[in-house]
């Protein structure tokens, strides 16, 4: 199992719990839809300088490397990224 771990921040201006819900509504729903991926959770950050957080896992390292350009998730994320301004990315094996 791969834990995939995300922390964003949002720019200048941007609302942070709308950007939240945005993200959360069409990130999260992918469960059950890309191959291998298996929990997601997106949720507003309240200390460490960033805005929002998403945690998700993964059956594999290839599951992960195919979730990253599935068209579900591309098509996700052009509702979202605009408003992101900085984007930190940790995986681990479990």
């Amino acid at each position: 199992m791969v834990k995939h771990i995300v922390l964003y921040t949002l720019k200048e201006g941007v609302d942070k719990a709308e950007a939240v819900s945005i993200i959360r509504a069409q990130l999260e729903p992918l469960v059950g839809v890309i191959p291998g991926l298996s929990y997601m959770q997106i949720r507003a950050a309240y200390q460490g300088g960033m805005d929002c957080a998403l945690y998700s896992e993964f059956e594999s390292r290839e599951a992960l490397k195919n979730y990253a350009s599935h068209p579900a998730h591309l098509a996700a994320t052009e509702h979202f990224w605009h408003f992101l301004d900085t984007r930190v990315c940790a995986d681990y094996d479990v």
